[in-house]
């Protein structure tokens, strides 16, 4: 079944897409960034980048981390990260109720995996024949 993805572009640099929803629900869940981290199959790095980007979009912190006391600390998400995460998802829900009729559509014309028919190793023919082509259309043009 086809699904939609939405990414939204909130400037010239800057989008919201289910990347960075994901990794805030997943800090929400585990408790810290790393562990969202490793939950998501995504490095550390990574993540603390992306959710700097979102900060710095939305202009004030999404997430915020809290130190020892009685649960060892952990990092939850802001009123601003809750807000974040729910109109994304509200937006995205909206979207495909919008377009389920064509989801559905599409997903009868798309060929599953196993349609696909089997690739064949390129042989040296082949290869050769490639390589040819493209030396005849980079003279031309």
């Amino acid at each position: 079944m086809a699904r939609l993805t939405i990414r939204i572009d909130l400037g010239t640099d800057a989008a919201l897409g289910p990347g960075k929803v994901r990794l805030l629900e997943a800090v929400n869940q585990v408790g810290s960034i790393r562990g969202a981290a490793n939950a998501i199959g995504m490095s550390y790095r990574r993540a603390w980048l992306l959710l700097q980007d979102i900060e710095a979009v939305m202009g004030a912190p999404v997430v915020a981390g809290e130190t020892g006391g009685a649960n060892g600390g952990g990092t939850s998400l802001t009123k601003l990260g809750w807000a974040v995460v729910g109109q994304y998802r509200a937006i995205e829900k909206r979207a495909s109720r919008s377009v389920a009729t064509e989801l559905r559509a599409l997903s009868a014309l798309a060929k599953t995996r196993s349609d696909f028919p089997k690739s064949k190793p390129e042989t040296k023919d082949s290869a050769e024949r490639r390589r040819s082509l493209k030396a005849k259309a980079a003279s031309r043009g």
